[in-house]
C-alpha cells in the first residue's frame, strides 16, 4: 500500500510533467501565460521611461514571478526520484538560471553588476519549448527536424564553404578603401550577401567584384529553400507515419493503410489477424447452408 507521501508524488508528477488529465493541461496552459508575462514583464522593464515610472512595481511583480517558479521548480524536483539527474539536464538548467538573478541580487550588493545577468530570466521563454512534448503536433516536428538534422548539417557545412570562398575571392579582388579590410570582414560581406539581407555598408566597386555579388545573390535564391524543402518533406513523412499502418494486407499484400482500418481498401480482406471478421460466415452456418440449385440438379 503506498503512503501518502508516494502518492502526492504521484500526483504531482501527473499534473506537472504529463498532460493527459484536464489538471494537467490547466497547469500547463497557466504555466505558459505565466511564461509569456513574466518575460513581457522583463521587455517593458527594460524600456528607460517605463522603468522610470513603474519600476518599482515591475520590482514587486518579478519578484512574485520569482516565487512562483521557484515553487514550481521545488515540486519538479520533489516528484521526481533522481532531481539532481533533472536539475542538471537542459531545461532543468534553464529553470534554474530563470530564477537564479533575482535570489542573488539578495546577496550580492551593486544592482548595477546584475544587469546583465538579469537579461537570463527571458530564458523562461524556452520553457514553453518543453511543452510542446505534450502536443501531438510538437512531436511529429521536433521527430522531423531530428531525422533532418544530417541533411540541414551538410547544408550549412556547404554553406560555410561557399562563404569561405566568395570571401576570399572578395578579399583578394576588392580593394581596401571598398570595406575589405580583412577576411572576417569579406566573409562578413558574403554572409549579408548570400542571405540576400544587403545591409549596404560593405559593397564591392571593381566590375568583377561586382559580378561576384551578383553570382551570390542569385545563389542565394537558389537554395534558401533547400532547408526548407528538406524539413517539408520530412514533415510529410511523419504525417504519413502518423495517419497510414505499414501493416501488410494478409489478402494482396497491399500496405498503407489508414490506422484503425478494418478492411484492406483495395481487396476487402479482414486486416485485423487477432480476431476474426464479425461480417464473416461462420463454420456451422457454412455446413447448414442449403445447397445450389445446380447442386440439387446433379444430385437428381
Amino acid at each position: 500500500m503506498q503512503s501518502g507521501d508516494s502518492l502526492l508524488r504521484k500526483r504531482l508528477f501527473q499534473i506537472i510533467f504529463e498532460s493527459d488529465t484536464p489538471q494537467a493541461k490547466a497547469f500547463d496552459i497557466v504555466l505558459i501565460t505565466l511564461i509569456l508575462v513574466s518575460v513581457g514583464t522583463v521587455f517593458l522593464d527594460s524600456v528607460p521611461g517605463l522603468h522610470a515610472r513603474y519600476g518599482r512595481i515591475f520590482y514587486f511583480i518579478e519578484w512574485g514571478f520569482t516565487l512562483i517558479f521557484t515553487l514550481e521548480l521545488v515540486l519538479r524536483l520533489y516528484c521526481l526520484d533522481r532531481p539532481l539527474r533533472y536539475l542538471r539536464s537542459f531545461y532543468g538548467v534553464l529553470d534554474l538560471l530563470a530564477i537564479l538573478p533575482t535570489w542573488l541580487a539578495l546577496f550580492i550588493p551593486g544592482a548595477q553588476s546584475l544587469l546583465v545577468v538579469r537579461v537570463l530570466r527571458v530564458l523562461r521563454v524556452f520553457r514553453v519549448l518543453r511543452l510542446m512534448e505534450f502536443v501531438g503536433e510538437g512531436r511529429m516536428l521536433v521527430e522531423a527536424l531530428q531525422r533532418s538534422q544530417r541533411k540541414i548539417l551538410l547544408f550549412l557545412t556547404t554553406i560555410l564553404l561557399i562563404i569561405t570562398i566568395f570571401g576570399a575571392l572578395i578579399y583578394m579582388i576588392e580593394p581596401p578603401e571598398a570595406g575589405f579590410t580583412s577576411m572576417p570582414r569579406a566573409m562578413y560581406w558574403a554572409i549579408v550577401t548570400l542571405t540576400t539581407v544587403g545591409y549596404g555598408d560593405i559593397a564591392p566597386v571593381t566590375p568583377l567584384g561586382q559580378f561576384i555579388s551578383a553570382v551570390m545573390m542569385i545563389l542565394g535564391y537558389s537554395i534558401i529553400a533547400v532547408p526548407t524543402g528538406v524539413f517539408s518533406a520530412e514533415v510529410i513523412r511523419s504525417i504519413q507515419r502518423e495517419r497510414y499502418s505499414e501493416e501488410a494486407c494478409p489478402g494482396c499484400g497491399h500496405e498503407g493503410h489508414e490506422r484503425g482500418s478494418k478492411y484492406c481498401r483495395f481487396c476487402g480482406t479482414w486486416l485485423d489477424e487477432e480476431t476474426e471478421d464479425p461480417h464473416a460466415p461462420s463454420a456451422e452456418t457454412a455446413d447448414t447452408a442449403p445447397e445450389s440449385p445446380e447442386a440439387d440438379a446433379k444430385g437428381d
